[in-house]
């Protein structure tokens, strides 16, 4: 099956970031960039949270996660801290700036949902969001499948150098 789909998904993402940046500079908005808003938008659903669960929902590599953060706690935005039943894990929260911005966040957030859908019905949306649901399922899958196989490989290098060593 031949598609443009990963490609267009690859535009819309490039493109949707600059509106949507855009309509957070036409809002008001000077305190986060978009990247900073998918962080944000985490944190306005359940605060104090692992840097691990963060890294999952936005989908952004732990080291650029965690220089995002480091830009944003120095903003003013949120605050890192050590988390009390495991003192290796780091826990995530916003602050009462960050808290006061997600109202203009979520009008911003409607703006771009009314661009996205212009021209389409409920049902093309709805469809639209299923299959986009079933596409990231499948990926999600696959990079499960790829991990797991990545460190049963090395499970296995480990066992091989082990026994080569012997």
């Amino acid at each position: 099956m031949e598609t443009r789909t990963g490609f267009l998904i690859t535009q819309i993402k490039q493109v949707q970031g600059r509106v949507f940046q855009r309509l957070l500079e036409d809002c008001g908005v000077e305190e986060f960039n978009g990247p900073q808003g998918r962080i944000l938008y985490v944190l306005w659903q359940q605060e104090d949270v692992p840097i691990a669960t963060v890294v999952r929902k936005t989908g952004l590599a732990k080291n650029t996660l965690t220089a995002m953060l480091a830009r944003m706690e120095a903003a003013g935005l949120v605050t890192r801290r050590e988390s009390p039943e495991d003192r290796r894990q780091v826990l995530v929260g916003l602050t009462d700036l960050a808290r006061g911005l997600e109202e203009k966040y979520r009008e911003v957030s409607q703006a771009m949902n009314r661009l996205f859908y212009q021209g389409l019905s409920q049902a093309d949306a709805d469809l639209l969001d299923g299959l986009l649901d079933r596409i990231l399922d499948n990926l999600e899958r696959c990079e499960e499948e790829l991990r797991k196989s990545k460190s049963g490989k090395e499970r296995e290098n480990g066992k091989s150098k082990r026994e080569a060593e012997q």
